[in-house]
């Protein structure tokens, strides 16, 4: 069995469950950043996807006569508009096929995300 210290000795483990607590503290706030970082990611090449995917459709429209305008005009007007750049437009068949790549940049620690799509005429 163990005493309790005496008068003026202090009990060593006083404090270690404040210590302890913060230290858990510190690992869940870590944890729930590193999660909303990776969350922000996901959102990110969701937005350059869905950027993508709309400049291909308008600029494979634009190049089957569908809509006025060139074909990499129109597609990169629509990146625009959807808080997107586009970086490159290629007409793999003319009159048929567009192929695109936007980038849409992503908060500070990540980088800008690039999505990419294909659209044209159906087979």
């Amino acid at each position: 069995m163990t005493r309790p210290p005496g008068p003026g000795v202090r009990d060593p483990e006083r404090g270690a469950g404040t210590i302890l607590a913060l230290g858990l503290a510190f690992a869940v706030v870590l944890g729930v950043g590193a999660c909303a970082l990776v969350a922000e990611g996901f959102a990110s090449a969701a937005r350059a996807a869905l950027a993508a995917d709309l400049a291909a459709l308008i600029g494979a429209d634009a190049e089957r006569g569908l809509r006025a305008g060139p074909a990499c005009g129109a597609a990169g007007e629509v990146a625009r508009l959807n808080g997107a750049e586009l970086v490159a437009c290629e007409i793999e068949r003319p009159g048929q096929v567009v192929r695109v790549r936007v980038r849409v940049s992503a908060p500070p620690p990540l980088d800008a995300v690039e999505g990419r799509a294909r659209a044209g005429a159906p087979p």
